[in-house]
């Protein structure tokens, strides 16, 4: 028996990276998994397809969180497919890829976060969890300041936490509870990747400030256990190198 027999999860962002584990991990414990993708069917069809193999249930979807047919799409699918909607892990950001239009980033890591969930939470029973993936260095932008080229995409993800935070309340009253888990930099992940081409040297100099860095697996399990954690509404889950952080905001 899983811990999440029965239940069903829509993880955003995950035909790749941190979100495919995360996926991967949660179908292991027992909850049908709504997989989304923007643009990689390819990619998002190999996750359903070890999840499947694996013995469990998923269903690839390609959504764009930033239109209100992709949010929908997500939602829906969830219920036509298997019946809940019970976990919702906004796993899907972004803002430093090229060509996108102006203001990308806070169009997908607020407004597509706050769409996402008004769209799942009619949908979802007492009980549910919604988690939200974000760094340290979104977290604590505020306070800590990071790199130049990775500045705007961190406000804007501490925009979306912001904004989901400020939802609290009208959660409480569905009994629906938010978790946010934060990260260091991830080995591996695209932003790593991207970051480490503007800014050569960013991650090894990062990884030498932090002792250590997650890997995607090892951030995708923290991720996972947060799903079920028995914590508080509105908690703040850090995982890796936050000591640096917390000590830079005193």
């Amino acid at each position: 028996m899983g811990m999440l027999d029965n239940k069903t999860a829509i993880v955003t962002g995950s035909s790749r990276g941190i979100g495919a584990e995360v996926a991967k991990i949660l179908a292991g414990e027992g909850a049908a998994v709504v997989v989304n993708y923007r643009q990689k069917a390819p990619r998002a069809n190999k996750v359903v397809a070890g999840i499947q193999a694996a013995g469990g249930r998923a269903a690839a979807v390609g959504a764009d969180l930033t239109t209100d047919e992709g949010v929908h799409a997500l939602a829906s699918t969830a219920m036509e497919e298997f019946g809940s909607l019970d976990v919702l892990v906004l796993n899907a950001s972004g803002g430093m890829e090229s060509g996108m239009e102006e203001g990308y980033a806070l169009k997908l890591n607020r407004d597509a976060q706050i769409n996402m969930l008004n769209a799942a939470v009619p949908l979802m029973p007492e009980g549910s969890r919604v988690v939200f993936v974000t760094s340290h260095q979104a977290h604590f932008v505020e306070t800590v300041p990071t790199m130049p080229e990775y500045e705007p995409v961190a406000k804007s993800k501490r925009a979306g936490e912001d904004a989901l935070r400020a939802l609290l309340p009208n959660l409480a009253e569905k009994g629906i509870s938010l978790v946010v888990v934060s990260g260091d930099m991830i080995e591996g992940t695209v932003t790593a990747t991207l970051l480490d081409r503007s800014n050569p040297g960013a991650i090894e100099a990062r990884r030498a400030e932090a002792g250590k860095l997650y890997s995607v697996e090892e951030f995708a399990a923290e991720v996972a256990k947060m799903v079920t954690a028995d914590v508080e509404s509105g908690h703040t889950e850090y995982v890796g190198g936050a000591d640096y952080f917390e000590k830079s905001s005193e």
